[in-house]
This record gives C-alpha cells, sequence and structure tokens, in this order.
C-alpha cells in the first residue's frame, strides 16, 4: 500500500450556531488541510497517483470555500460549519473527484496551527 498525502488551504469565515462562546460570533481562519489518499497500483511510470492531480482536485473541492462566508455556502447555508463538518465535506467531494485509482483515507482540517479535526470513515 501506499499513502500520498498533500497539503491545501483556504481562507474564510463562519459562526457556528448554537456555540456557547465566541465562536458563535463571525470570525475566520486561515484553514489548513491535509489529505491522505491510499492505493496500491502503480502506474506505468510508477506512481500510484500523481502529487499534482491530487493538488488540482483538492483546489477544485476547496475554491468554492476559499474567501467565503462558509454560513452561505452549501450545505453549510444548513449544517453547522464546524471543523468537523467541513472535515467530512472534503472528505465525501474529493472522494467523487478521484475516482477509483485511490481512496481517500481520511482528511485533516487545522483551524488554527494548535487545532485539528480529522475525518476517516468507518473508525
Amino acid at each position: 500500500m501506499y499513502d500520498l498525502m498533500i497539503k491545501g488551504h483556504f481562507d474564510a469565515a463562519h459562526a457556528l450556531h448554537g456555540y456557547p462562546g465566541e465562536c458563535q460570533n463571525l470570525h475566520g481562519h486561515t484553514w489548513d488541510i491535509e489529505v491522505v489518499v491510499r492505493g496500491s497500483e502503480l502506474d506505468e511510470v510508477g506512481i500510484v497517483y500523481d502529487f499534482k492531480t491530487l493538488k488540482t482536485d483538492l483546489a477544485a473541492v476547496l475554491e468554492p470555500l476559499d474567501h467565503a462566508y462558509l454560513n452561505d455556502v452549501p450545505p453549510f447555508d444548513e449544517l453547522n460549519p464546524t471543523a468537523e463538518n467541513l472535515s467530512r465535506y472534503i472528505y465525501e467531494a474529493l472522494s467523487e473527484t478521484v475516482g477509483s485509482a485511490v481512496r481517500v483515507l481520511e482528511v485533516s482540517v487545522w483551524e488554527s496551527p494548535v487545532a485539528r479535526i480529522t475525518y476517516r470513515p468507518g473508525e
């Protein structure tokens, strides 16, 4: 097995509905994203999945979120834009994009340099 990890980021604001503290108010983050995909088959060049392709795939998923007020962006216009919900959303959107060559193993969302959440399905 090969595990491939890339990083991305976007800047966005949000407000957490029902949160009993400051985060219920409008605030922003530079969200750092880590994605791990897993595959076992190498292509004719000896690559499991091109780093460049995965970066492009992730950028396409993150583009609608960048410099946005997340509470106005579907599905977060109906779903609380927590880091937990962001990680699952990115996982699911990226899983649709990468196809069957690799499997998205996990997505981590850092909302600050010291705070991250990781989504892995089935655990």
